[in-house]
Parts: structure tokens; sequence; C-alpha cells
């Protein structure tokens, strides 16, 4: 099955499943999967929480500002952005040149089961806070209006696979297909 050779780009909360639906969609897709907080860690040889410690989140939000600007000439990609990265007007206006931008939301509740694992508070920088609930809280209060200007897909209580089936329809809507 092939469509489009535009991107489709997954944003939103983190714990709402972009990464998980992201490398479903592209496997689906036959399409290339890009995290972009991982190709950004990969070419820093540092991971984000380090980036932020050593270099202030100022200078990880540049290296955003260029993964956006890089992928948005490139096609056939499913890109999972960093929870904040498309809060930025550049970064939106970048990826949504050759992409269809979906935001993957779920309840507070949710998120914070999903991420209730120490392992998973340990790689996000911005969880880093003696209380994550309250913290999470907080930040999807303060993105939440940011969040709304996109197509919202919501998670909440849905597998991984019906996220990623209920996306391909929308992606493959009205298109003519090759199989």
């Amino acid at each position: 099955m092939t469509a489009s050779t535009h991107n489709i780009v997954l944003t939103g909360f983190m714990g709402t499943g972009k990464s998980t639906i992201g490398r479903m969609l592209a496997k689906r897709l036959k399409y290339q999967f890009v995290d972009t907080d991982g190709l950004i860690e990969s070419r820093q040889n540092r991971t984000v929480a380090q980036i932020f410690e050593q270099s202030g989140e100022a200078a990880f939000r540049e290296l955003e500002k260029a993964t956006a600007a890089e992928l948005a000439e490139r096609e056939r990609l499913v890109i999972s952005t960093g929870g904040k990265m498309l809060l930025e007007a550049d970064n939106r206006r970048e990826l949504s040149r050759n992409g269809r931008i979906f935001c993957l939301v779920a309840d507070p509740e949710e998120i914070i089961r999903r991420l209730s694992h120490s392992h998973a508070r340990n790689k996000r920088p911005l969880l880093s806070s003696p209380d994550p609930e309250r913290a999470i809280r907080e930040l999807l209060q303060q993105r939440a209006e940011a969040y709304r200007q996109f197509e919202q897909i919501d998670t909440t209580g849905k597998s991984p696979n019906q996220i990623c089936r209920y996306l391909l329809e929308l992606y493959l809507e009205g298109q003519d297909l090759v199989d």
C-alpha cells in the first residue's frame, strides 16, 4: 500500500503514545520513523536530560529548530516530536509544509499512569520535580491551548493498534492507493 509522500507528524504531551504509534504507522506505510528527541540525542551523543543540564533548554530548542527544518525537506516520514517542539511557530511552519500534524492527547490520569515508571521519569527532564504528578498537570494546562490548534486524537483508554488504525484511516482518506 502506498499513499501520499507527505509526512505524518505526531505531537502532543509526553506519554500520549507518539513514539509507539509513530513506529507502528511507519511500519504499516513503509515510511521511515524519526523520533526528533532520539535524532538529536544520537547526533549530540547526549540524552535530552544531559543537553538540558549541560547546555540549557534554549540550546536544546535551537537543536529542535534545526531538526524541524531538515525533516521538512524529506518525504515519507512519520515524525514523533518532542512535546514542546511544535509549540514553536517556526517548527510548526516547517513541519506542516510537507506534513499532516496530529496531536495525540490523553487524560492527565492516563498520562500519569503511563509515566509512573521511574525509568520513564528519569528520561524526562521536565518531570524531575519532587511532585511529577503536579508537574504533569501544570504542563498540560500550560500547553492545552497551543495543542488545540492541531487535529486532536485522544489516546485515553485505547490500544496503540486502535489509534494506529484510526490515524491510517484519517491519513489515507480520499487518497488513491496502489497495492
